[in-house]
Formats: C-alpha cells, structure tokens, sequence
C-alpha cells in the first residue's frame, strides 16, 4: 500500500473526496463484479426491508456492502459505527469512511484482512459461499477522538453466477479482546473455526470453544441480570459452586470478569 493516502477528509458537513486508487485496495481482484444478471438483480428486491427489520432489533451497528457499487447499499442509525454522522453520510463517504475514522496501523491491518479473507474464500466450494462468516476487530475513532476497539463480522448475501461476493452484511459490535486483530472465520453449524496468524500469515483450524451445560447456564442467566446469589437460588446450588463455574468459565474463555465472557460469548456465537 502507497504510504501516502491520496484523498483528503473535511468537516463532516463537506463532501470527502477520496481518489478512486485508494479503494481499490480493499475491493479485491479475485472478487471482482463486472455485471449482474436480470436472474441475480431479482435477488434484491426483498432483502433491504428484512435488513432494516433487523437493524431496528439489535443493538448492533449494520451496514451492507455493494462489491460491485464498490461501497455501503445500507447503513444502520445505531450510533457506534457512526463516529458522530449521519447515516446518510456515512453511505455517502462508503469506503472514505474508513480513511477518516480507522487509524492507520488499523487500516492497514484490514487491508491485510481483505487480502487473506478473499484467498481462503477462494478455496470454499461454490455451493458452501454463503454458509462463511469472517469476524475480526479494529479500532474507530468516535466523534470524541477517542478509539474504540470494535468488533466486525461480514458475512456474504448474495453471489454472482461466478460465486463472487456481490453483497454482504456487516455487523458491529463492541470487541471483547483487547487488540485489533483476532481474524477468524467459521462456517455456520460446524464446530470449527479458523484463526488467521498474522505473524506467518497461515489459517489454522481449530474446536471451537465448548462450554458445559451448567456453565451455559449460568452464563445465560448472568446476561440477565442475576447475581451469583440470584444465580444460586434459581439452580439449586450453592454461592460457592456459582463462583467455582464461573472461575471455570473465565478461564475457558480467557477473560477477566462476566461483562467480557457475556460479549465473548455473544461475538462467537456461543450463547
């Protein structure tokens, strides 16, 4: 990557010009959409009012990525993704927004991300494409100027007839870890997940993550709200072994306290 970013960013209510080189980078060539079919174009005409649907049940920042548009169909009103615009900004600006918002140690790691993600794709046969999810964290800079870890999963909506990703839905979320990275990919129903080491730059797969049905449990009732004494009185069990389970779940987990093992969990589709 060029190291001087060609585009310059004003105030938000001013228009951003970005060169249009400088998004190539993260539209990557093996994943390049010339044209749609009348047959694929059908694909669209319902999914945007689900997608709205969604955003308006999550507390999760969404947006929908258009590989051939190369830049955002959709962007949520949640206000985490958003440093401080307008959805309608953020749309307009698509890709700026990342040159404006992601500092650029950042930046450059998604690009690294974009590269390695595409070539495992290219490996998934054609019929598996939409089953993949790719989840890693970066940071943003909000509208405070203060960096926030978050956590992104992309997942594809719909392919060409080649089977290249022609939309595919974002998901924002804050991060459990605490650095950028943590670039993983899994399929949807396989107990597998495959971690991107960015040191040798390889895949490696490996189990997921099991949790005990009593520590699922206790987990669960954590997320609303109980108390470990709470959590003892409704299983029949003392404060001790709540704690005991729990000191477990830590561990398995690798995390320091319930609120990160609640957002672990969540983010890795384990609750």
């Amino acid at each position: 990557m060029h190291p001087c970013y060609l585009f310059y960013v004003t105030f938000v209510q001013k228009p951003i010009k970005v060169n249009e080189n400088e998004k190539k980078p993260f539209f990557n060539t093996s994943n390049t959409i010339s044209s749609i079919s009348e047959e694929e174009m059908e694909q669209k005409f319902s999914y945007m009012e689900s997608i709205k649907a969604f955003a308006r049940t999550t507390y999760t920042s969404i947006y929908v990525i258009d590989y051939m548009k190369q830049g955002f169909a959709y962007v949520s009103d949640n206000p985490l993704f958003l440093c401080g615009n307008t959805p309608e900004q953020v749309l307009k600006m698509g890709y700026a927004f990342y040159f404006k918002y992601v500092p650029k140690t950042d930046l450059e790691l998604l690009l690294k991300i974009n590269s390695a993600g595409f070539d495992f794709y290219d490996k998934i046969p054609l019929e598996s494409r939409l089953e993949y999810t790719i989840s890693y964290d970066f940071h943003i800079i909000n509208e405070e100027g203060k960096k926030i870890l978050v956590n992104q999963k992309l997942t594809p909506l719909f392919l060409n007839k080649e089977g290249k990703i022609w939309k595919a839905i974002c998901i924002i979320s804050i991060s459990s870890e605490r650095n950028s990275g943590n670039i993983k990919i899994y399929k949807n129903g396989e107990n597998k997940v495959h971690h991107y080491r960015l040191d040798r730059e390889i895949w490696e797969a490996e189990k997921k993550v099991s949790l005990s049905k009593r520590e699922l449990e206790i987990l669960q009732l954590c997320t609303r709200g109980y108390t470990i004494n709470d959590i003892a009185e409704t299983i029949f069990i003392s404060p001790d072994t709540v704690k005991f389970h729990r000191r477990k779940l830590f561990d398995k987990l690798e995390v320091s306290n319930i609120t990160e093992a609640i957002a672990y969990a969540t983010n890795n589709k384990l609750i």
